[in-house]
């Protein structure tokens, strides 16, 4: 067996042959070996594991996407007043080095919520990652968001780096793990009320994310939260999650908890709102911009409470108006798939996009549904140009 099938085999990550070939030469070189047959390390060696260390990639940096960050705390909120007494259990996996549960942890200590309150466990394959999350020292580059306030609270200059807070640390456990190995995860794969698991998926083949999916809901309680990465929603929505609701499509639930109400058939298909007739009499002044977002507003309250044919109205009724309207195509998509109606939500949804091509909303949304129908091919499209949009977001300079 080969080592990139090796390395597939005992981390689920699908690596580009060159990559491994860089990693193979690096360590060859490191050990001082000519010939590549000499050169065999084994899962579970400490070779094994510097290999993947040279293979995986850990970029991350403190608050990546703050939304998902205020979306945790307001989970963590609900959950204390909900489980007086009890320790909240987060898990972060992969943690890459630190990043993200340190994030978490100036999150809870920003806002009064102790370490005895909420623990969180973070795991990584990587050794070296998991050292340096343990160290605690970043570079600039761990910082970049447009806000830097939280580092000079909860950092000290050290030279050229930055050190954490030890208050910081007493959230936070780090461990070796491997998400499709639960056993190797800390307290043999216990219940989380809240997982962060973002940017794993995407380097994973269809069977990896099966797998993956499979236990992130093994580990997750059946009331918890799971917080994914924006573009690998879609993968985790088509095996057992749904989201939570339609402005945090990255914020998810097991579908076996997801309320009633997100998924109603009625009884009665409503049919199609006519379109607007040419007046004939003096024509109707159209609401006001204030108005039709007021009202855009309201048909998203109404979906999110699962009054799916009151939603529809209200969005007819705009489009009536405005139907140029990106955003309210976006919204009829989600009522009509919420309703049973996949085919009008994909022409919903294209529509959407043909007036806004970078909706990231709509990509992630009509990359699920054409996922679920079989297209492999168009849904991985999608989830790319998704990708690239939130890049975009994060980084506007980025090229195109």
């Amino acid at each position: 067996m080969n080592l990139g099938q090796l390395l597939k085999d005992s981390t689920g990550l699908v690596l580009p042959p060159d990559a491994v070939e860089r990693a193979v030469r690096e360590r060859m070189l490191r050990l001082g070996l000519d010939a590549r047959q000499d050169y065999a390390p084994l899962p579970g060696t400490p070779e094994f594991d510097a290999l993947v260390d040279l293979v995986i990639v850990p970029e991350s940096w403190m608050f990546r996407d703050p939304d998902v960050f205020d979306t945790a705390l307001r989970f963590v909120r609900r959950r204390l007043l909900s489980h007086p007494g009890r320790q909240l259990r987060l898990l972060s996996i992969p943690c890459a080095g630190g990043e993200e549960p340190y994030s978490m942890a100036m999150t809870l200590a920003s806002n009064g919520i102790a370490p005895a309150q909420c623990r969180i466990d973070a795991v990584d394959l990587s050794r070296a990652s998991l050292d340096r999350a343990r160290l605690g020292r970043y570079t600039r580059n761990a910082f970049r968001s447009a806000d830097l306030a939280f580092r000079d609270r909860w950092f000290r200059q050290d030279g050229d780096d930055y050190l954490i807070d030890d208050a910081l640390r007493r959230y936070v456990r780090f461990s070796q793990g491997n998400l499709l190995r639960p056993a190797t995860l800390p307290d043999g794969g216990a219940r989380y009320d809240l997982v962060f698991c973002r940017n794993l998926l995407i380097y994973f083949d269809d069977g990896g994310r099966a797998a993956a999916a499979a236990v992130i809901e093994a580990l997750l309680a059946d009331d918890g939260l799971l917080l994914s990465g924006f573009a690998e929603a879609p993968a985790f929505c088509r095996r057992g999650f749904s989201p939570q609701s339609l402005r945090h499509p990255y914020a998810l639930h097991k579908e076996s908890m997801a309320t009633v109400r997100r998924r109603p058939r009625p009884a009665t298909p409503m049919p199609p709102a006519p379109a607007p007739a040419r007046q004939t009499t003096a024509p109707v002044s159209p609401p006001a911009a204030t108005s039709l977002a007021a009202l855009l507003a309201e048909a998203r309250r109404l979906a999110d409470a699962g009054r799916l044919p009151d939603a529809e109205r209200a969005c007819q009724e705009i489009l009536a108006f405005q139907p140029e309207l990106a955003e309210a195509w976006f919204l009829l998509g989600l009522t009509s798939e919420c309703a049973g109606q996949p085919r009008a939500a994909e022409r919903h949804w294209r529509r959407c996009l043909f007036l806004q091509p970078e909706h990231y909303e709509a990509l992630c949304s009509l990359a699920l549904l054409i996922e679920q129908r079989g297209d492999a091919h168009d849904a991985a499209l999608l989830r790319r140009r998704a990708a690239r949009v939130h890049a975009r977001r994060r980084d506007p300079g980025a090229r195109r």
